[in-house]
């Protein structure tokens, strides 16, 4: 009977075992400040070859979306599987509320080395408890050092890549790769020569981006670990012209999502299912082959990836607190919706001007130059941007510029109260309670950094204590 038990416990061991050997690599590269559009993988103007080469292998996604379009908010998203206003990391430059748990707390238990390369934006490190290297980009020698370790103890590792572009100053890359006068402009871009010449700069920061993401795979063929590695390329929010970055329009939070893992991920699949950024912790966590907790935001979507299913959600949701981020409005809470086919967007205060750093860059200046010497195309573009009614509603099929406001027309009556509904629902689970939500940013900011400070102090304090 013993020697039954025993072996019983072995084979339980060695299955284990197994498992464990063959758990994923899980590789996520960011970009910073890029619209998705523009991704030459997705029909966009800039030379994207290495990400075309990775969506060929994997599958491409159509409808990604993220919470909110400004950097601090998404990456405390995407790591904690939480919603900002619940994680509390809703403004920009902002800190995620004490005990919040993150993608670190779920894969390290797991055997995973967790490491962050590049671009940080997060806080406190107690909610984030990665290795750490590099500043504003990926640092390719601690990556390489990474794997190379990784692979020769034969250990699982999660890699964020954060790459600091296409976000300004656009400087890096060859801008001469791209001719000004050949661009093409969304509608609700005016392409004045000042924006066109910028224009050429940010493409040339989404190549520069794209040899990121090369140099990163060919560090996994390096070391062999692309077989059994899981790559996925995010755009984040939209670009800081108008109508992206800062908003909840199509191009301020939709996103481009490519996903590589061989022999799982069926190449030069595409998805056009609702995937949202809270989604991607409980995914890597399921892959790994761990235990999703409860009370996340975040769905997995896997089986999506596997070939499974081509569903995953009926609706996603956006905010954006624009008190606090640089030159922003008093106040100018946004909400936002978003099925298969439309989009709400609720302004809660549309009694101010709508203002930030886009606002106050040479770009938007030269739109409205370019209105004050009779455009009528940009005094519309510059005048829609700055004062908005306090209800929008887009077809994102048939407008997926979000050009035409359907808010207030009959023939869309249900569809905005259907929005309208699980909007007020999403809030209310989120504790969001709107304007007294934004008007609480600056204070919730000087609170976490109270806390940072206080907690930085008692470790320096004990260092002291320790040296003496």
């Amino acid at each position: 009977m013993k020697s039954l038990q025993w072996t019983f416990l072995l084979l339980l061991f060695l299955s284990s075992s197994i498992t464990a050997a063959e758990r994923p690599n899980l590789v996520l590269i960011i970009a910073d400040d890029c619209t998705w559009r523009d991704l030459g993988t997705y029909g966009g103007q800039a030379k994207t070859p290495h990400l075309d080469a990775l969506a060929a292998e994997g599958m491409k996604f159509t409808q990604c979306f993220q919470a909110a379009p400004m950097c601090s908010p998404t990456r405390h998203n995407i790591y904690t599987g939480l919603f900002p206003v619940k994680s509390g990391a809703y403004p920009n430059h902002t800190f995620a509320k004490p005990g919040t748990k993150s993608i670190a707390h779920d894969l390290q238990p797991l055997g995973y080395r967790v490491h962050l390369s590049g671009k940080r934006h997060i806080a406190p490190e107690s909610v984030f408890p990665f290795e750490y290297s590099g500043k504003s980009n990926p640092d390719m020698q601690a990556i390489n050092t990474l794997l190379q370790e990784c692979q020769g103890e034969d250990q699982p590792f999660c890699l964020i890549a954060c790459s600091n572009e296409p976000h300004t100053p656009w400087n890096k890359g060859d801008a001469s790769q791209y001719n000004p006068d050949d661009l093409e402009f969304p509608p609700y871009l005016v392409g004045t020569p000042h924006v066109r010449e910028q224009f050429t700069k940010y493409l040339a920061e989404i190549t520069y981006f794209d040899s990121q993401i090369g140099e990163i795979v060919g560090l996994l063929e390096k070391h062999d670990l692309d077989d059994n590695t899981l790559v996925m390329v995010l755009s984040e929010q939209g670009n800081s012209l108008p109508f992206a970055k800062w908003t909840c329009y199509e191009a301020g939070v939709g996103s481009g999502m490519v996903v590589r893992w061989p022999g799982r991920v069926k190449a030069g699949s595409e998805t056009d299912a609702l995937v949202e950024y809270v989604d991607i912790l409980p995914t890597f966590v399921e892959a790994a082959g761990g235990k999703i907790r409860k009370r996340l935001d975040g769905q997995s979507f896997l089986p999506v990836l596997r070939g499974e299913r081509d569903h995953h959600k009926d609706i996603t949701y956006s905010l954006m607190t624009t008190r606090g981020i640089n030159n922003g409005s008093e106040r100018y809470p946004i909400r936002s919706a978003r099925n298969q086919q439309f989009r709400l967007i609720w302004n809660l205060s549309p009694e101010v001007t709508f203002q930030n750093a886009c606002t106050s860059s040479s770009e938007f200046k030269s739109m409205e130059e370019a209105a004050a010497s009779g455009n009528e195309k940009a005094r519309e573009l510059t005048e829609k941007y700055q004062h908005r009614p306090e209800y929008e509603l887009y077809d994102v099929v048939n407008d997926p510029h979000n050009m035409r406001n359907l808010a207030g027309e009959k023939e869309y009556a249900d569809e905005f109260a259907t929005l309208r509904k699980s909007l007020e629902a999403w809030m209310e689970d989120q504790g969001d309670e709107g304007i007294a939500t934004e008007m609480d940013a600056l204070d919730h900011q000087k609170r976490g950094r109270k806390k940072a400070a206080g907690k930085n102090g008692q470790q320096n304090r004990n260092k002291k204590a320790g040296e003496n």
